[in-house]
């Protein structure tokens, strides 16, 4: 399957979609077929800078910017709802961008508009656990279409995608912090500047390293 056409899958909601009628398929196999080989200075690091490590700093093209958190910091040892940010290298999948609010952002990686059905299911042991959703969902979900500026942009990270363990973590996603820097749930969250000077930077197969020394 051609990368940009899983990618197209991944981002449609699991009912009659692409993720349905190809179960073996994985997010992680999003870039197989595209550019195989990234420099390390198309990656990103992570690391925390408060005591309780909800705040921190992201730092890529030589260059360091603040972001915020989990509300708990980071772990080595991810659980769903558990508010920590997981520690790890994650590839940035792609992902959505509010049209109704702002232009598609430049980069390299896929993205496309969001819409107000699009949700991500955080329900361990459902089928569409750590997947998108098309709302409405009889199970527990996050919905993507916000009031608030926070998923204006949203970037999937592969965090517990291949393979895929219930009650591992969910939607951990690269957005836009709230604009006290209030902790998130466990995602990764920049300005909206730094959100535009990440995505130009990025690139397919940049990774996210949080918490690595």
């Amino acid at each position: 399957m051609p990368a940009q056409i899983a990618y197209q899958c991944i981002l449609a909601p699991t009912v009659n979609s692409c993720i349905d009628a190809t179960p073996q398929f994985k997010l992680r196999t999003l870039f197989q077929n595209s550019r195989k080989q990234t420099m390390a200075s198309h990656h990103f690091t992570i690391q925390g800078a408060s005591r309780d490590q909800t705040t921190g700093q992201i730092c890529f093209g030589g260059r360091s910017f603040a972001c915020t958190l989990g509300k708990t910091g980071i772990t080595v040892q991810k659980r769903e709802g558990d508010g920590a940010s997981p520690a790890g290298a994650f590839r940035l999948l792609g992902g959505y961008f509010r049209a109704d609010r702002l232009p598609r952002p430049k980069t390299l990686l896929p993205l496309r508009p969001l819409r107000p059905t699009d949700g991500w299911c955080d329900s361990p042991h459902d089928p569409s656990y750590n997947h998108p959703v098309n709302l409405p969902f009889p199970k527990n979900h996050e919905k993507l279409w916000r009031d608030d500026q926070l998923y204006d942009i949203i970037i999937v990270l592969d965090q517990n995608i291949n393979p895929r363990q219930p009650g591992a973590g969910s939607a951990i996603f690269f957005h836009i912090a709230a604009k006290d820097f209030t902790p998130t749930q466990g995602c990764i969250a920049v300005t909206h500047d730094v959100m535009h000077h990440a995505l130009r930077f990025a690139r397919p197969g940049s990774q996210m390293l949080i918490g690595q020394k």
